[in-house]
């Protein structure tokens, strides 16, 4: 239940206990002599949108199967995008925290696809995640996804099946837990001083962003 007057979020009680389950479940996928190669340097490394030089930076720990992110995504983060980081004034950073088993193989399909086309397929799988998630099959539904990104089928069997790739998305969470307490989706932390939890929207985000600002 949510406290009084806290912003919606989506919780992991137990984090250690599943992220724990997770790599298990990583270690049990089967190694395939034929996987397509997989640079897991490339596919790995931080989303980061806007200059590199921008003063505030904004790292959201975000789940692909949770509906307050993609709320925020959908309704906040596009103003966000428009008056603060394309005008150089922040930049974003995207921080994987799948919060089930299905979401860390919708994360494994959104880092695969070229860096380019990352907030591309970001944005497909937010506006889609009632339809994905909730499919009789929602591997298959990722993997139509997918392939409407150029992942071919076989790739897509491949990254699932790469237990390395998997583990590296589970530590990419496992570091925001420990580093930050992390433990719901949304959270964003502000310059590496200030973590927020919960949806907010613009309004609210922008008054916190002045803060950093002035």
């Amino acid at each position: 239940m949510q406290k009084p007057n806290q912003k919606p979020t989506h919780k992991r009680r137990d984090f250690l206990c599943q992220m724990t389950a997770y790599s298990t479940m990583a270690m049990l996928a089967p190694s395939r002599a034929t996987a397509a190669p997989l640079d897991l340097k490339a596919a790995l490394a931080p989303r980061i949108i806007g200059r590199a030089d921008a003063p505030i930076h904004i790292a959201e720990y975000f789940s692909l199967s949770c509906g307050f992110c993609a709320d925020f995504h959908i309704n906040t983060y596009p103003k966000i995008k428009e008056n603060w980081i394309d005008s150089g004034k922040a930049r974003f950073e995207y921080r994987d925290f799948p919060l089930s088993e299905l979401a860390v193989y919708a994360h494994a399909l959104a880092r695969a696809v070229p860096e380019a086309g990352y907030e591309i397929i970001l944005d497909i799988l937010f506006q889609q995640q009632s339809t994905w998630a909730n499919a009789p099959q929602p591997l298959v539904a990722l993997q139509n996804i997918g392939r409407g990104m150029g992942i071919n089928n076989q790739e897509f069997t491949d990254m699932v099946g790469n237990r390395a790739y998997l583990e590296g998305i589970i530590m990419l969470a496992q570091q925001g837990a420990d580093e930050y307490g992390i433990n719901s989706t949304p959270s964003f932390v502000i310059n590496e001083t200030e973590t927020i939890t919960g949806n907010q929207s613009y309004d609210e985000f922008a008054a916190i962003l002045a803060r950093f600002a002035s």
